[in-house]
């Protein structure tokens, strides 16, 4: 089996409904009724919602981990 790999990221802002802050961590996580279990979809959060993103994934048992954004592969910029 395939080690994980978490999807490509964007922007750097948080995931959390209506923030704009910038994103500190990410947080890779899979439903397995929905994704492979080599896939890792990614929010981003800033410190101030980390713990309560963190705690929605866990609660549902899709928490895998917590990286800081510097370990994720960002998408190319389209000019």
């Amino acid at each position: 089996m395939s080690e994980p790999v978490p999807d490509l990221v964007g922007d750097l802002v948080c995931s959390a409904r209506r923030c704009t802050a910038e994103a500190v961590w990410g947080l890779l996580w899979n439903n397995p009724k929905l994704h492979a279990p080599e896939r890792r979809k990614v929010w981003m959060s800033c410190d101030e919602h980390a713990e309560y993103l963190t705690q929605f994934l866990q609660v549902r048992g899709f928490l895998a981990s917590v990286v800081e954004v510097d370990e994720l592969v960002a998408t190319p910029v389209s000019a």
